[in-house]
């Protein structure tokens, strides 16, 4: 059974939340911060982070039915659907950005509510995956909405999204400070020296991933640039061939900003 959304949203208005929302809105932001003219989904509960893409030409949030909905405004309207994380109501290839947060891990069935997003994910499109972090101690704390549903490892996400027809691009993780409220001040320190000390202490996984078909251009020009200059986030594995940030032609989570 789902949080509801009375538990996120008083969860998101604590100092732990408001923690958690800075350390992800970063990634986030060095991953799609700038994303002019898409359109953006968020499922299950993303509305901290949709209102940081900027320049999107549309944004909506689809919060599931055992969750509920809240209202969220942009550009003085509401964004908001609910929805059945089984069956989206979208037409096909409408989005060309779709995250996830507190969308999997406490799906009935994760494998069929990622591939209704990638049916409404654009040819061309990105999909970033936020799940709690089975190794952390955040998915051991039942006062956070980490601590709820299933976990996931890296190898878990990248064959979920391989068995909806995507490739793994690149992978990040965040929140090694603990989550309890003494450690707190804490946290910025812990985010810089963390994955090198205790990588596994990460309560947050993030895997971006894009469609196979797109995952065999090798990046020219600053594409290259940016894969050499920034190897604390870490482009995803190779499985064979050349390595898939390289081929999908996206620089990995954490890059400087491009837009698309």
């Amino acid at each position: 059974m789902r949080r509801s959304i009375d538990d996120l949203r008083t969860f998101y208005g604590e100092p732990t939340g408001a923690l958690v929302r800075r350390m992800l809105a970063r990634r986030l932001d060095d991953a799609w911060g700038e994303a002019a003219g898409c359109d953006v989904l968020g499922i299950g509960y993303a509305t901290p982070w949709l209102g940081g893409f900027v320049g999107a030409r549309r944004v909506i949030a689809a919060m599931p039915g055992g969750q509920g909905a809240e209202q969220w405004a942009a550009a003085g309207r509401n964004r908001t659907v609910l929805v059945d994380d089984k069956r989206l109501p979208f037409a096909a290839g409408t989005f060309d950005r779709i995250l996830l947060v507190h969308a999997l891990e406490e799906a009935d069935d994760p494998l069929a509510l990622l591939t209704e997003a990638v049916r409404a994910l654009a040819p061309a499109g990105r999909i970033i995956l936020a799940t709690a972090a089975r190794g952390g101690l955040w998915a051991r704390a039942e006062t956070t909405p980490f601590g709820h549903g299933r976990p996931f490892t890296r190898s878990q996400l990248e064959r979920l999204v391989r068995e909806v027809g995507l490739e793994p691009a690149a992978w990040s993780q965040a929140l090694y400070v603990p989550p309890w409220r003494p450690m707190l001040p804490l946290a910025d320190g812990l985010e810089q020296i963390g994955r090198w000390v205790f990588p596994g202490a990460a309560g947050l996984i993030m895997l971006e991933a894009s469609r196979q078909s797109y995952a065999r251009v090798r990046p020219q020009g600053l594409a290259q640039a940016v894969l050499a200059a920034r190897p604390s986030l870490t482009p995803a594995p190779v499985s064979g061939g050349a390595g898939h940030a390289a081929r999908a032609g996206h620089p990995p989570m954490g890059a400087a900003r491009k837009r698309p």
